[in-house]
């Protein structure tokens, strides 16, 4: 077996991720199926921190007469994210993994409340760390979360899985023959507005020179295989220094 590039990451689960082909719900075999990837990735000796999203069971509209405010659907969305978390608990517990979740909002029966230096105490014993809620506050996306939680764990890499496989030029269900882009610096990244990942994570990311890899959670196997250091999806990073004089 190759070995981790990484020795400790952030992974980033969209809602998506755990609906299936229904898209929408918690698909019980789906997140099976996440949790056995991260059971391997435990395996390899990797400290992982994973931040849920919430978008397969609540996504509110806020606009016209009847949209829900902003601030109170954005709360909504948190809750919805810490069903999800609960549920990759329960699979990843059932197959032998040691786990904590860990809220932004306090909910005390169920989760621990989100404190910094518990939750890297706790990936340092090897568990693996789910944290729900986002950052805790309306307007900022699970995107952004992430982005900051990995700066708070010292996450080597920051990896979003969802639905789409990388960044490409083009939206690719409307025009099949966009070509995906395998590497962007950061702000290339912002330039392009690519649709993947907000502008605030991006940015955040750039201050803290955390990369972002971006890939298909679909794929059984890309979890690990990001994490050795395949070539899959596409990649958010500084560039490299010239070597030229």
């Amino acid at each position: 077996m190759a070995e981790p590039v990484y020795k400790r990451v952030l992974l980033k689960l969209s809602g998506d991720a755990f609906a299936g082909e229904g898209g929408y719900g918690i698909d019980p075999l789906v997140v099976h199926g996440i949790a056995e990837e991260l059971r391997e990735v435990r395996e390899m000796g990797v400290e992982l921190a994973v931040v849920v999203g919430g978008g397969n069971i609540f996504r509110a509209r806020t606009r016209g007469p009847y949209g829900i405010e902003r601030a109170q659907a954005d709360y909504m969305g948190m809750l919805a994210g810490v069903l999800n978390a609960l549920a990759l608990q329960d699979a990843l517990e059932k197959i032998g993994v040691i786990t904590r979740v860990m809220t932004a909002i306090e909910m005390r029966e169920v989760a621990e409340p989100y404190i910094r230096r518990r939750a890297l105490r706790h990936m340092e014993q090897g568990l693996v760390v789910i944290l729900a809620a986002g950052t805790g506050n309306p307007y900022f996306t699970t995107d952004t979360a992430a982005a900051l939680r990995a700066a708070e764990v010292q996450a080597e890499a920051i990896l979003k899985g969802s639905t789409v496989d990388g960044v490409y030029e083009r939206d690719p269900k409307q025009d099949p023959s966009a070509l995906k882009i395998p590497r962007l610096d950061y702000m290339e990244a912002l330039t392009r507005k690519i649709a993947v990942m907000d502008a605030t994570a991006i940015s955040l990311s750039q201050d803290t020179d955390i990369p972002i890899i971006l890939f298909d959670i679909r794929q059984r196997g890309n979890i690990k295989r990001v994490i050795q250091g395949e070539p899959i999806g596409s990649v958010i990073a500084r560039k490299p220094a010239d070597p030229r004089p």
